[in-house]
C-alpha cells in the first residue's frame, strides 16, 4: 500500500443499472460537434471532417440524479443531451469494424457547458477547457451493460426543460457513429477501462437557470435528470 503524503481522492463512480454496482470513472473524453444540426447551430460546416475530442475531469461527474449546481463565473450554461460510452477494454489504433468490441456499456449524459466563456475562447483562439470541464458539468444517468442492452446505432435522443421540449434528434444522425469515434481517438491515446466517451449533442442546445429541471434520454438506452440549483 503506497505511503500518500495527502489522503488520495475518492474514485469517481458510474452506478450501474438494476446492478447495485458501480463503474470506476478513469477518464471523460468529449466529441465536438458529432450531429450536423448542432453544427449549423453553432456557426460551423457540418461537412464531416476529422473529429475533435475534449476532456472533463473525472469528478465533474454527477450521478443518481443529485442536483447540479449552477457554476460560477456564467451568465449562460447551456445543457448538451448525449450517449455516453463505457470503455470496457483497452484499445489502441483499433478499427472501426472492431471497436465495439471493447465498450463496456452505454447511459445518457449532459455535457454541459459556460457558453459565454466558450465564446469568449474562440474569439481568442484559446483553450476550452474552463468552458466544459468545470466542477459538476458532466451529470450521467446509469450505466447499461452492453452485454444487456446490445449496441444501440439508432433511437430518439432528446432533452426536456421544465418538461419542455429543447432537443431532439437520432442517434443515427451523428455525423462520427460510436465505433469510427473510438477508431480515431484510440489512435491519438491508447483507451483504458473506465474511460468515458460522451459522443455530441443534437440541435436545440440552450440556456439553463436555477431551478430548472433537465431530463434527457435515449430511447433504448436510459435517462439522466437533475435540477440546476
Amino acid at each position: 500500500m503506497p505511503d500518500y503524503v495527502i489522503d488520495p481522492p475518492p474514485q469517481p463512480v458510474v452506478p450501474v443499472a438494476d446492478d447495485g454496482g458501480f463503474f470506476p470513472v478513469r477518464r471523460i473524453f468529449c466529441v465536438g460537434r458529432n450531429y450536423a444540426e448542432h453544427a449549423r447551430e453553432m456557426g460551423h460546416d457540418a461537412e464531416r471532417e476529422p473529429p475533435f475530442f475534449f476532456m472533463k475531469p473525472a469528478d465533474a461527474l454527477v450521478i443518481a440524479g443529485a442536483d447540479t449546481p449552477y457554476p460560477p463565473a456564467t451568465a449562460d450554461l447551456h445543457h448538451e443531451v448525449e450517449l455516453v460510452v463505457a470503455i470496457g477494454a483497452e484499445a489502441t489504433a483499433i478499427a472501426a469494424t472492431e471497436a465495439l468490441a471493447c465498450v463496456w456499456g452505454y447511459a445518457v449524459g449532459l455535457d454541459l457547458t459556460r457558453r459565454d466563456i466558450q465564446a469568449e475562447a474562440k474569439k481568442l483562439s484559446r483553450p476550452w477547457e474552463m468552458a466544459k470541464g468545470f466542477d459538476a458539468s458532466a451529470p450521467i444517468g446509469d450505466l447499461v451493460p452492453a452485454a444487456r442492452l446490445g449496441h444501440p446505432r439508432a433511437g430518439r435522443i432528446s432533452l426536456s426543460v421544465n418538461g419542455a421540449p429543447r432537443q431532439a434528434g437520432d442517434i443515427a444522425d451523428m455525423i462520427w457513429p460510436v465505433p469510427d469515434a473510438i477508431a480515431y481517438l484510440s489512435g491519438l491515446v491508447t483507451l483504458m477501462p473506465g474511460d468515458l466517451i460522451f459522443t455530441g449533442t443534437p440541435a436545440g442546445v440552450g440556456a439553463v437557470t436555477r431551478g430548472d429541471r433537465l431530463e434527457g434520454s435515449v430511447a433504448g438506452v436510459g435517462s439522466v435528470g437533475t435540477t440546476i440549483v
